[in-house]
């Protein structure tokens, strides 16, 4: 019988987690090497350059470009603020004269005599990147960022939006089963990740919105009161930049799909501890997973998964991309031979009963083992 290896979402109460913290550009490391860090420890800062602003001086004040630099009360370099007289021209023996205020707050980049124009720059950004787990500084990236270590509890889901937060965990459900709604979310859940069942309505989200909730991690959410929520419609390349107040994590796909017991199991065994939560999803190249990551106070056996089988007929497959994603299904056939696919190209495939009952066809790559 056809065999195809495809791993699936890791959900394990023990495992080594490590993570890369990198700016964005050269700037400091504030840690050591070896240092314990929490997630809110700032691990590195930069500042990005403000935004460049071009004045045409010559122009403004009726002079020659190379008569620029000699009008200047600023050089290159300096800082100027909003309002401040950065150039004067005088006439008529010094009886009259034009002056020319910046038209923002920052430094003075650039005199050109060639064009007689100068370049001002907006105040720089400060950039600062904080630990986001719990654990030990095992490397240090020279001028760019550490690389942390921690011994943690791992769900991974299979879609998610916005960003990096922590909170501690906090079952408003008792069954994976239950669907998230507004009635089970309270005030006191205030800088929590709330974890649901089967589903995340949407007058959940806005009311976990409204009480601050900094997460929720629920079996599955309607695609339509996603895009509701966030105000535009959102593809499945890549997300975890929106701009949201709170992280949404599903474990299982789009619609109303239980969760699965282990996962439930897990979460529900973390309650009160805090969690790091990232809704941060590509499915594409580079594949990142949403993620909740909890430390764990002792050290304890790694418990990784480790697939040692692969598919057959019969076997619980979820597909990650369009136009099925997130769906359910079961494996019906697994034909060995290569099959020319949508986009021209041949791959091997499966034929699966989506849990409405239809079958559908969809090469292997798209799909992946559900863990029992």
């Amino acid at each position: 019988m056809a065999h195809a290896y495809t791993p699936g979402l890791k959900v394990t109460d023990s495992t080594i987690i490590t993570k890369r913290r990198r700016l964005p550009i050269l700037g400091e490391v504030l840690v050591n090497l070896g240092d314990t860090v929490r997630p809110e420890t700032i691990v590195a800062r930069t500042k990005i350059p403000g935004d460049p602003e071009t004045v045409n001086v010559a122009n403004k004040l009726g002079l020659e470009p190379e008569d620029v630099p000699d009008c200047m009360l600023k050089k290159e370099g300096d800082t100027v603020k909003k309002g401040e007289i950065i150039a004067e021209k005088k006439s008529f023996f010094g009886l009259f004269k034009s002056t020319l205020e910046s038209p923002i707050d920052g430094t003075l980049d650039i005199i050109s005599p060639i064009t007689g124009q100068i370049t001002l720059r907006g105040p720089a950004i400060p950039i600062e990147i904080d630990a986001y787990i719990p654990g030990k500084v095992i490397e240090i990236l020279d001028r760019e960022g550490v690389v942390i270590q921690t011994h943690a509890a791992l769900v991974q889901g299979i879609f998610g939006v916005g960003g990096e937060r922590q909170g501690v965990l906090r079952m408003a459900v008792d069954d994976p089963n239950e669907v998230l709604t507004a009635d089970k979310i309270t005030p006191d859940m205030k800088g929590c990740v709330v974890v649901g069942g089967s589903l995340v309505t949407l007058d959940a989200i806005q009311k976990a919105d409204q009480v601050g909730v900094v997460g929720i991690v629920a079996g599955g959410l309607i695609d339509r009161d996603l895009v509701t929520f966030l105000g535009y419609d959102i593809g499945v390349a890549i997300t975890g930049q929106e701009d949201i107040n709170l992280t949404i994590i599903m474990t299982e796909g789009f619609g109303q799909i239980r969760m699965a017991d282990k996962t439930f199991k897990l979460l529900k065994s973390l309650d009160g501890k805090v969690a790091s939560i990232n809704g941060a999803t590509q499915i594409r190249a580079g594949v990142m997973r949403p993620e909740v990551i909890v430390a764990l106070e002792e050290e304890s056996e790694v418990h990784d998964t480790v697939f040692s089988g692969g598919m057959e007929v019969g076997t619980l497959i979820r597909i990650i991309r369009e136009p099925y994603f997130g769906k359910l299904a079961t494996i019906v056939a697994l034909p060995p031979e290569l099959q020319q696919i949508e986009s021209g190209t041949k791959a091997r495939v499966l034929v699966a009963k989506l849990e409405t009952g239809e079958t559908v066809t969809v090469p292997r790559a798209n799909v992946e083992l559900i863990e029992g």
